[in-house]
């Protein structure tokens, strides 16, 4: 048996809830009276709890309807529609300004500022107007509404118009809305108007009135500005215009270009088109400008037409082609414009690849300097061009311009170039690597020689054509070293560089390989040769690669070929011979703690290199470590290696395998 409770009030559900809740509890008690007697006085399936307990946990099953938030703004201003006649010093008309109104009761909108209203009306009824509240506003207006909802607000305005230099306008003031609608009307026609603040929508004359409309733009003040149109008989007057033609004409080898700009000024009525007159055997092949809309050749002559007739000035640019002769004497051709009164601009010729103008005939020109022609032809590099300009005139004078022009056959010019680099490399079983590098340059440019040594190798002498020099270090580390340089033209000489620096390596085992990095130059290297010397106690084999083994050879290259020794004189006076100057044997290179005479012993030709040291350095004009040339040591079995075209920036190498040989007394 079911109970069914119809739709009751709240008091009423609650009541049969109860009710249920008895019934249920007296059915229980029946069915379990028999089951109670043998338990204790309460099941443990009941919970007690108070009746405030029982309601605030109703309370959060249902919970009550959360009352509505109020608006965030009392009433919005959502357009404003302006329908204004213009009668003398007055514009007078209606405001249309739709108004929601959102929170009930008395609510303030306010009208537009600047507004002289006569009355306010809503749906037909007079409505008040207010002005602000004290300390809120400057005494702005506001309409008193008290129904919610949309409705519209209408305003019979005037607004002053102000006349100022023989113009009239009249302003709208700024308002919050989302749309701004104004349409005027002015009894008058032949009237030029002027909008600020939005944009003019539309604009009509019928009868004896000028209508405009137009929409305000975000919350700026919307402005109508008049005068009285001004007839321009200027379009209507016979076609008068200056133009400037300046063209480039390039002499190919095989073709050459012409290029012209033309820039067209009218003085009087309007231009349609222009005609240029093209000299034969040019053909135009395009005509580039923001105002041309076409070209077309007829006849010899090349029409332009533009987008609109032009009253002002217009620029455009004609790119062709012609065939001239390889060289020798020949006509340049030049555009002309046809009906002109007066022309100015200029021509410039200009040989293309190796070449020259070796002479120039011109007739009704002046010569000019290639700035006076424009920036396109004053930015060319050629450094054989020629630049004229038209002389002062009647535009039918006679012009023209033969030049001869003299091609040349191009030659290699040699920049640097490394003859012949040859290395002494002398190799540790410790991994030290003292290694010897001489280099024969020819040079005509550079003034410097770029040496990247391997990493971490340390830079222990340089020489130029046999005389110490500091060298200098680039940012990248890599060491600069100065270059003697032959006059342009000259047939550049060889001259020697040479360094000497020390690099450590991984230490020699009973078996293994060695990469024997060299020095990256920027100069391209011909040839290579590589002694290496390495301890007589292993035997040493190359691997194939960029060096080959070869047979030994000294130098091919003059500037690296030892000089003989000078002839011995007898010493035919009387007293002891002469201190024969000392020989190291190249064990110890070390110059440190040595005196001056130790060091003229060990280096004979470094005794005026000191004097000279000395004198600059008592003057203070020297300062630093004097640069000294080391003799290189040679011991042990070596082997000899050639390369071929070591290209610039690159690091030649060469791979060895090594192993101790037993039969020459290795463990």
């Amino acid at each position: 048996m079911s109970a069914r409770i119809a739709p009751l009030s709240q008091a009423r559900k609650l009541v049969a809830l109860f009710s249920i809740a008895a019934s249920l509890l007296v059915a229980l008690s029946i069915f379990s009276a028999p089951l109670r007697a043998q338990t204790s006085a309460h099941s443990p399936g009941w919970v007690v709890i108070s009746v405030d307990d029982y309601r605030a946990l109703r309370h959060k099953a249902f919970p009550a309807d959360r009352d509505p938030e109020p608006p965030p703004v009392d009433a919005t201003l959502t357009r404003v529609d302006y329908d204004l006649r213009i009668n003398g010093d007055l514009a007078a008309g209606r405001a249309s300004l739709t108004v929601d109104v959102l929170k009930d009761g008395w609510v303030r909108v306010p009208i537009p500022a600047g507004l002289l209203v006569r009355e306010a009306r809503l749906d037909g009824k007079l409505v008040s107007l207010v002005p602000s509240a004290p300390g809120k506003g400057t005494g702005q207006l506001s309409a008193l509404l008290s129904h919610t909802g949309r409705g519209v607000l209408q305003l019979d305005i005037a607004l002053p118009v102000a006349s100022s230099a023989g113009q009239e306008s009249i302003t709208l003031p700024s308002a919050p809305s989302g749309i701004t609608r104004a349409i005027v009307l002015l009894p008058r026609q032949g009237v030029d108007i002027q909008l600020n603040g939005g944009f003019l929508a539309d604009q009509s004359e019928s009868g004896q009135d000028s209508k405009w409309t137009a929409y305000g733009r975000g919350n700026e003040p919307l402005t109508f500005t008049w005068h009285r149109k001004t007839e321009d008989h200027h379009v209507s007057l016979p076609l008068r215009m200056r133009v400037s033609l300046r063209q480039l004409i390039g002499l190919g080898e095989d073709s050459s270009t012409i290029s012209a700009e033309v820039d067209v000024e009218v003085t009087q009525g309007a231009a349609p088109e222009v005609r240029i007159h093209v000299p034969a055997g040019v053909t135009i092949n395009q005509v580039q400008g923001a105002t041309v809309a076409d070209w077309d050749m007829k006849a010899g002559d090349l029409a332009v037409t533009f987008l609109e007739p032009v009253e002002q000035s217009a620029r455009f640019v004609v790119n062709g082609e012609l065939h001239t002769p390889r060289d020798g004497p020949m006509d340049i051709p030049l555009l002309r414009l046809n009906d002109l009164e007066r022309e100015t601009g200029g021509v410039a010729v200009e040989v293309l690849g190796a070449g020259e103008i070796k002479e120039f005939k011109p007739e009704g020109l002046e010569s000019a300097d290639a700035t006076d022609l424009g920036e396109t032809i004053a930015s060319r590099q050629s450094p054989s061009l020629a630049a004229y300009r038209f002389r002062s005139g009647d535009a039918k004078t006679v012009r023209s311009l033969s030049v001869n022009v003299a091609r040349y056959t191009p030659q290699a010019v040699l920049m640097a170039n490394i003859e012949e680099a040859r290395y002494d490399v002398l190799i540790a079983h410790d991994g030290k690597t003292l290694v010897q590098a001489r280099y024969a340059v020819r040079n005509n440019q550079r003034n410097f020689l770029k040496i990247n040594l391997p990493q971490g190798a340390t830079l222990w002498s340089a020489s130029l054509s046999g005389k110490p020099v500091r060298p200098g270090q680039a940012t990248d580390g890599s060491i600069l070293l100065p270059l003697e340089k032959s006059r342009a033209g000259d047939d550049a000489p060889e001259f020697a560089v040479e360094i000497i620096y020390l690099s450590r390596g991984t230490p020699w085992t009973d078996k293994g390989q060695m990469k024997l990095l060299l020095p990256a130059l920027d100069i391209p290297v011909s040839r290579t040769g590589l002694v290496a010397h390495y301890p007589p106690l292993f035997r040493v084999t190359p691997q194939p690669g960029a060096f080959t083994v070869d047979t030994y050879a000294d130098p091919f290259s003059a500037a690296l070929n030892p000089q003989p020794a000078p002839a011995v004189v007898a010493n035919t006076s009387p007293g002891p011979p002469p201190p024969q100057p000392y020989l190291t044997d190249g064990k110890d290179l070390s110059a440190n703690g040595r005196s001056f005479t130790q060091l003229v012993q060990l280096a004979p030709g470094v005794a005026s290199l000191v004097d000279d040291y000395r004198a600059k350095s008592d003057s203070g004009k020297v300062r630093g470590i004097l640069p000294i040339r080391v003799s290189f040591p040679t011991f042990g079995p070596s082997v000899y290696l050639v390369a071929e075209l070591t290209g610039e920036n690159q690091a030649a190498s060469a791979d060895l395998n090594y192993q101790r040989d037993k039969k020459a007394g290795g463990k």
